[in-house]
């Protein structure tokens, strides 16, 4: 992981965005809810950080996204077009705050794919939704927190493991991941960027 970027732990998750420091959404289910410190102590020892936290310039978080092993997370297994794979590490959720660079939510996504290679795991999944034409970033990318835009992932070669309207279980197998081609980098950095650029303002008409 870069300098920017540090792994979310019980004690990372005190910078983190407040919304997140109580929420057991994923580590709950439907039918049984969660002693959350317990449930952090329990992740650390067993797995390690359990997501990854994006710090400004300043040392402030202004990103954060939350991942381990499918099995920490049972609320996965009861959600359209899962449940996700055994061998999995599972990407729940990301929040970005409003001043965020362009880079945030990729940065993030790479020190996952980057932490699940490292540890071993046979792929990356995460639930993906198809949005239709005309999705504003700020739709796509903050007011939905877990579900994340299927052309967004297939940009990092994500592929469908199963679907069910417009969401979907998206998988990048790890075990075989080549070195990215020569111009697909490139293509990600632009999407990205082009997905958070604030639209032109509009030009006043002329007097």
């Amino acid at each position: 992981m870069s300098t920017r970027v540090a792994g979310l732990t019980g004690v990372t998750l005190q910078e983190a965005p407040q919304v997140c420091h109580e929420c057991i959404w994923w580590q709950s289910s439907a039918r049984r809810g969660l002693d959350k410190p317990r449930w952090i102590e329990r992740s650390e020892l067993d797995w390690g950080a359990w997501g990854a936290v994006y710090r400004d310039d300043d040392g402030s978080v202004i990103g954060s996204m939350q991942y381990g092993p499918a099995e920490l997370f049972p609320r996965a297994r009861e959600l359209p077009a899962g449940p996700p794979s055994n061998d999995a590490v599972l990407v729940t959720c990301a929040y970005l705050l409003g001043r965020a660079s362009p880079w945030v939510m990729q940065s993030l996504f790479l020190a996952a794919i980057g932490d699940a290679r490292e540890k071993k795991a046979g792929a990356l999944e995460t639930f993906a939704y198809s949005y239709p034409e005309g999705k504003s970033a700020h739709e796509r990318f903050f007011v939905h927190r877990t579900v994340f835009p299927r052309d967004f992932l297939s940009d990092f070669g994500f592929e469908t493991v199963r679907a069910q309207g417009r969401i979907e279980l998206a998988r990048l197998e790890l075990g075989g991941l080549q070195p990215v081609a020569e111009g697909t980098r490139e293509k990600v950095l632009r999407l990205v960027k082009e997905a958070f650029s604030p639209a032109p303002a509009p030009v006043p008409p002329r007097p």
